[in-house]
């Protein structure tokens, strides 16, 4: 405790201070005037004797002191952390409070109460400024392999809730601040804690369960339904999973974990409480030549340093100004940061209202107000059950425990949550300055910033008055959003209306609502006109109309959405109409005519209990040899590394000596010509140490890629928003990033511009060649059907959004022209090439290494390949390393992702369901390059008929040129396009033969052998078994009943359910796609090491490799280590995905083992009871060699394009999806409440792993079908650039029940140990919640008598349900007149 700590490890403190000597001086008059304002404190609020000018910033970190002289305000905790402090288990995911990898834990004590308050922070938008006094702690902190484990850690890790473990330190610290303020937490409690940390890989179950360990009841859902335990009584009142001794259902066993020991955490140091007890602290001013930071310490100091500077803002969590400076260029040269102020932080109960300190975090505010409306009356506390609402959705707890409820006022967002409900409310704000102090209502003017109703510039806030409710007052709080949890709202709203007595006549009215304009608006004319009348249905559609005319929303205002939001504006509405209704009728029957039964259902909350799930995997072999790991559920090597932070990713990878930093300047035009690009003001900042362009690489700036060639770098033309035009080099990433926004560039706008498959399908504008895939003869099968029908269907791009973002390391050996490249990619083979070209160089020159991946997707292929080209390019250039590292902006707007489709079809089909003819034509939207679309168009060919067998079948598929970065390979690869397409088919079908779909599902499914399309063999007993087994595990039947009598029960509530066949093919389509290699040493201790050309990205293919190991050379896993992935050991490595890295790698580590053994033999059978220690030594005094290469040719693997035939598989994944959902058909919000997933896996070699592999597939493929959508402006800008504007699932999107079940293994094949590669086949189970919603929606248009056939849009968002569901609200929206106004966006 107390230990001083050097930020750069040495000992001793970091000595940064100014000279103040004479000599001081005279360097002190030589500075820019501005810069000598900042340092002298004449910046400052007070004369420099009275204030701690160039103060001391003092913290600690993991019970160490940092003491810091010089802080430059701008620096930001994350980056302090990683570079300064070398603690690298703090992730950058995002930058901007997004995604949760960067979650620390700050602790503070406060000298009023005597307690600490412990509190999770997003390290990105922390300013090491503010942090004066606190003691943060890390995931280095709790603990590490090297001295022991925290038991989240280990938790998280045995329970496989890691894969490529980069999301993990965030999801830890969440954790662990959770228990160190509860240390048995509910499962709410732990919901909420992990609300604000994203993860792509595990789907979150696995977190769900290591979490739930620490809880009172860890395995049930705690809800008890009807007083029954859900583990007493089955699924949903439905007999359990028969079990046997074959199978199970756990994949960790609890009682190894170590106990919590809240005795052993890190304490408080003492020394910040002293620090804080001490009253005679001065204003802290810290400044650099940009930016002064001024932290006053007590009210008076605050309001002179606001006299000084009026235009300064007022931060305490920094959640708003920070990500305005990052995100949008605001630059604030002082800011005044107060720290600890009584007066701001009041909690004062008063005879009419709660009175709260502006400096209050948004966490607080809702423990007080949980508090609160425990303990008054109900009638008193309208308002804050209200603000509770909004508070439990309101962005992440990491968000909430940082952002402050007067910044959050004083902010006024459009879209706040709190804001339109603290208007209603009559809420009043209370203002201090040196004059005096005043009280301003919180009211519309305030909002829109009208000067006569806002703060005067030297003002402050200093508390809130928040008045309690009277009776016959009510208010409710509405929000929607794209994603249920830490979304922003698309329209939210606060209502309030007051009775003053029993007579149900309107005394007062207020609403308000967000997003639907510039500032919150509030419908005053439209309340104004409703006073005095009864609260009835004339009232309701009165209102409705007035308020659709006051809070008018033009059609291409900011956010699109238009008509959603219209809708939402009257939902709202209703909702709070048949809410007060409720209440009226409950308090006063005999006057007040209750809701048609079927209307209450607009009142509840969408279907919600407590998450739970099980599993059911075979057990491995029992005539295995009992150390044999294979089929047993081994945890991820890396796991523990992962939770510790210890895991080293790319970035996390020391600075070299003499290092720069590269950063892109990138095209914001998606068609021009550049008429000149000026780099003279870049070029001049400091720092700065040169910029590549296209004359840089005269010779070499083409690169090849399958058929078509690229530019590396394009200063003539671009074609597309992201195009990489120049790189900047500098000192460090802030010079680099500054330098980049310098570059001047005019562009001349080409025609045409094309952004959608439907323009390029107008424009002729497609990359060659077009494909084509016939069977049987279709013309003449269309004369034979009793019916035709012809449909399409339109399906969204996804983001990859791996955590890491793309990163890379070059350092030149400065010998021989021989250069390493760390990076974080699938493909080292084809970074080696590219960058061996680029370089002139040959490939041997060029070592690529790749330790482990956060994440990839198919996103870190080709474009990786290119940005690590032009850094090797500026690294040979200068002779120096150089880093490149993309923020997550940067990386979404270059990177490209999904294939946006189009499907047409047309069927003929006998009314029994049977479909006899299908013609069909797909396309895809390729971008401005090729990169893999033409592989992508392909294998969504050879993949489009699902699990079905249709006897006639066409289809043509072209991927088509237009002006969006290139989109490229993405988990599942043109299936998950293809594969929904032929389902949409199979619903419309359905519906026209008045069938449910999974008759005619059933009826169009192969049947046992039987031949593909492109004429390959195929045997689909196992699909069939995957259908029946979903089928009554699901207890579909019975829960179909159940579904049809909630929807006739409910009017604005409807349950949906869909269950979907899968048949994945699995292959490469060419044998030397599928070749790998592998190289195994035996250590003279007997110890092995083994290197493959497989990337670990998550999917954990060193851990089945170690197993594979185990296996053969029948030695224990401890004995065997992988040290990463190099072009140096194995070279010429394929990339790693397409569901195969495991297999084919492992058989080449099989075939190294093998051949090992054989020579081995002699030596093993005179010792057979030898070690293999002793092997190795008598191996090598024989001169017999103890390192073997391993190698597989790949699998026989053809296709024909010219004929439509080949055997371009090696073997198909079979499985099938049951889901059920409930939406609320008045906003358009959807929750899964229940998944059932049936895979065929064949002998799982690691059923943690593969289970964790369809999980995390199928969350990823859900988001892909309901919430993930790509904004994209009239003129090609991608608007979606970051988790604030791109949602993926969240751990509240995750199914209330998931169930999954491998099948029992059936046949054995020559695969590796029979087991089959689950990477990508899971995805297109997702498309059974699209399916589900669709059901659900085709339930409420049907009661409402609306005309089919339903055709419905992926991905299904709040507002395609919402405007799906039509009725009363949608028909009275005012509708703008397509080619009226210019849309906000575009639909890719």
């Amino acid at each position: 405790m107390g230990e001083e700590f050097s930020p750069q490890g040495a000992p001793g403190t970091l000595h940064l201070k100014w000279d103040l000597s004479p000599r001081g001086w005279l360097h002190f008059r030589l500075l820019r005037p501005r810069c000598r304002r900042l340092l002298l404190g004449t910046s400052g609020p007070s004369d420099p004797a009275t204030m701690e000018g160039g103060a001391e910033l003092l913290f600690y970190v993991n019970g160490r002191k940092v003491i810091e002289k010089n802080v430059d305000p701008e620096t930001m905790l994350l980056p302090y952390l990683r570079k300064k402090l070398r603690l690298t288990g703090t992730k950058y995911g995002c930058g901007g409070g997004g995604c949760g990898a960067c979650t620390v834990m700050i602790s503070r004590y406060n000298p009023t109460t005597k307690k600490i308050r412990h509190y999770p922070a997003n390290a990105c938008l922390t300013p090491i400024c503010s942090l004066y006094g606190a003691a943060v702690t890390t995931v280095e902190g709790i603990g590490s392999t090297r001295t022991r484990i925290h038991p989240v850690q280990e938790r998280i890790a045995k329970c496989h809730g890691t894969q490529c473990g980069f999301c993990t330190p965030g999801m830890v610290m969440s954790m662990y601040v959770l228990l160190r303020n509860h240390p048995e937490p509910t499962l709410s409690q732990l919901n909420d804690a992990l609300g604000g940390n994203l993860c792509r890989c595990t789907g979150y179950r696995p977190i769900i369960d290591a979490c739930k360990t620490f809880c009172k009841t860890s395995g049930c859902c705690q809800s008890k339904e009807n007083g029954v335990c859900c583990l007493d009584q089955g699924i949903n009142g439905l007999p359990e999973f028969e079990e046997g001794n074959e199978t199970s259902l756990k994949l960790f066993s609890e009682e190894e974990f170590l106990p919590l020991d809240p005795t052993q955490e890190l304490i408080f140091p003492p020394e910040l409480m002293t620090m804080a007890e001490k009253k005679t602290q001065k204003t802290r001013i810290f400044g650099s030549d940009r930016m002064t930071w001024i932290s006053p310490v007590t009210l008076k100091e605050l309001l002179e340093a606001k006299v000084k500077y009026p235009q300064a803002p007022v931060i305490m969590g920094n959640t708003s100004v920070g990500p305005d400076m990052k995100f949008k260029g605001i630059f604030h040269p002082v800011i005044i940061s107060p720290d600890r102020i009584e007066e701001l932080s009041i909690v004062n109960y008063t005879d009419n209202g709660l009175i709260l300190g502006a400096a209050v975090s948004l966490a607080q505010v809702k423990d007080i107000l949980a508090n609160v409306t425990q303990k008054l009356p109900e009638e008193k506390t309208q308002m804050y059950h209200a603000l509770l609402k909004h508070l439990g959705t309101l962005a992440g707890p990491q968000i909430r425990n940082m952002a402050s409820l007067g910044g959050h006022i004083v902010s006024r967002h459009p879209d706040s949550d709190l804001n339109p409900l603290l208007a209603v409310g009559n809420c009043t704000l209370n203002l201090l300055s040196k004059e005096g102090k005043r009280q301003i209502p919180l009211n519309e003017q305030f909002l829109r910033k009208c000067p006569s109703a806002d703060l005067k510039p030297e003002e402050i806030l200093i508390s809130v008055n928040i008045p309690y409710s009277r009776k016959w007052e009510f208010v409710s709080a509405f929000r929607q959003a794209q994603r249920q949890q830490n979304a922003l709202a698309i329209v939210n709203s606060g209502m309030r209306v007051c009775f003053g007595k029993g007579d149900g006549i309107i005394r007062e009215l207020s609403i308000a609502y967000g997003g639907v304009g510039p500032a919150t608006i509030l419908a005053k004319n439209s309340c104004q006109k409703l006073i005095g009348r009864p609260w009835n249905e004339e009232m309701l559609d009165a209102a409705c109309r007035l308020i659709l005319d006051e809070v008018s929303l033009p059609g291409s205002a900011p956010g699109g959405r238009v008509e959603f939001k219209r809708t939402l504006i009257v939902s709202f509405l209703f909702k709070f109409y048949l809410e007060v209704s409720q209440i009226l009728k409950g308090m006063d029957p005999v006057h007040y005519r209750s809701l048609a039964g079927k209307y209450e259902s607009a009142l509840e909350d969408l279907h919600s209990r407590h998450y739970w799930s099980t599993l059911k995997y075979q057990n491995a072999d029992l005539k295995q040899l009992s150390q044999d790991p294979v089929g047993h559920p081994i945890m991820h090597l890396s796991g523990i590394k992962h939770a510790t932070g210890e895991a080293i990713y790319c970035d996390d990878m020391p600075v070299v000596d003499q290092e720069l930093f590269l950063t892109f300047v990138t095209s914001s035009r998606a068609h021009a010509k550049i008429v000149s690009i000026d780099l003279s003001e870049a070029l001049s900042l400091p720092g700065v140490v040169d910029i590549l362009t296209e004359e840089h690489l005269p010779d070499i700036n083409t690169i090849d890629f399958l058929t078509a060639s690229e530019k590396i770098l394009s200063t003539d033309e671009v074609s597309c928003v992201g195009q990489l035009l120049c790189a900047v080099i500098a000192d460090s990433e802030v010079q680099a990033k500054r330098a980049a926004q310098r570059v001047k560039i005019v562009y001349q706008d080409l025609e045409p511009l094309i952004l959608t498959i439907e323009d390029a399908i107008q424009n002729k504008s497609f990359f060659e060649p077009e494909r084509k895939l016939e069977y049987g003869n279709v013309d003449e099968a269309f004369k034979m059907v009793d019916q035709i029908l012809e449909g399409e269907i339109h399906m969204g791009g996804q983001e990859h959004f791996y955590m890491e973002t793309q990163s890379m390391l070059v350092v030149p050996k400065g010998e021989d022209q021989e250069i390493d490249i760390y990076v974080s990619t699938q493909f080292p083979k084809y970074v080696q090439g590219i960058t061996a070209s680029v370089l002139k160089v040959s490939a041997n020159k060029v070592m690529c290494h790749v330790k482990r991946v956060g994440g990839a997707f198919g996103g870190k292929v080709t474009k990786t390949s290119i940005l690590a080209a032009i850094t090797a390019f500026a690294a040979k250039k200068h002779g120096r390393p150089v880093r490149c590292i993309l923020e997550r902006g940067e990386d979404m707007l270059i990177t490209g992702g999904r294939h946006p489709y189009l499907g047409k079809y047309k069927a003929g089909f006998m009314n029994d369901g049977r479909i006899l003819a299908l013609d069909m034509e797909h396309y895809c939207n390729g971008g401005a390059f090729l990169d893999e679309s033409l592989f992508v168009i392909e294998i969504g060919l050879l993949k489009l008929e699902n699990a079905y067998k249709f006897p006639n079948l066409r289809c043509r598929g072209r991927a088509c040129r237009t002006n969006l970065p290139s989109n490229t390979a993405l988990r599942g690869f043109g299936f998950p396009q293809a594969g929904l397409i032929i389902e949409a088919c199979i619903t419309e079908v359905a519906a026209r033969c008045g069938l449910p779909p999974e008759k005619v599902r059933t009826i169009n499914m192969y049947k046992e052998i039987d031949q593909t399309p492109y004429k390959q063999e195929i045997n689909t007993k196992n699909l069939m078994e995957c259908w029946k087994e979903c089928m009554a595990t699901s207890s579909y039947p019975l829960r179909k009943a159940a579904v049809e009598k909630f929807n006739s029960e409910n009017y604005w509530k409807k349950k949906g359910l869909a269950v979907v066949p899968l048949k994945f093919p699995v292959g490469l389509c060419s044998v030397a796609a599928g070749q790998a290699a592998a190289l195994v040493h035996v250590y003279l201790d007997g110890s092995v090491l083994v290197t493959h050309g497989g990337i670990e990205m998550g999917q954990g293919v060193h851990t089945k490799m170690i197993q594979v190991v185990s296996r053969e050379l029948r030695m224990p896993l401890s004995n065997i280590h992988l040290r990463g992935t190099s072009t140096e050991t194995v070279p010429n490595t394929n990339a790693s995905g397409g569901s195969v890295v495991a297999d084919l790698n492992g058989l080449a580590v099989k075939d190294a083992c093998q051949t090992l053994l054989k020579r081995l033999e002699p030596i093993i059978s005179k010792n057979p009871r030898g070690t293999w220690k002793d092997w190795a030594k008598a191996a090598f005094n024989e001169s017999i060699s103890l390192s073997a290469t391993g190698y597989f040719r790949g699998y026989e693997s053809n296709i024909n394009w010219e004929t439509g035939e080949g055997h371009p598989f090696e073997y198909f994944v079979y499985g099938a999806a049951c889901s059920e959902v409930e939406i609320d058909c008045l906003t358009g919000a959807h929750k899964n409440i229940r998944t059932d997933i049936v895979m065929d896996v064949g002998y799982s070699i690691n059923p943690a792993l593969d289970v964790g592999q369809i999980e995390g597939a199928f969350i990823q493929g859900m988001g892909l079908y309901t919430i993930e959508e790509l904004n994209y402006s009239p003129q090609g800008v991608l608007y979606t650039r970051g988790p604030n504007q791109y949602k993926i699932p969240a751990i509240c999107d995750i199914p209330t029940e998931l169930h999954i079940s491998f099948l029992p293994p059936s046949e054995n094949s020559n695969t590796l140990y029979s087991s089959k590669g689950l990477g990508e086949s899971g995805i297109f189970l997702g498309c059974s919640v699209f399916f589900a919603i669709h059901d659900a929606i085709s339930a409420a248009r049907r009661e409402r008598g609306l005309p089919g056939p339903l055709r419905l849009n992926s991905p299904l968002t709040p507002e395609k349900i919402r405007m799906a569901c039509e009725d009363k609200f949608t028909k009275m929206i005012p509708r703008d007149e397509p080619g009226s106004y210019v849309p906000w966006s575009v639909p890719i």
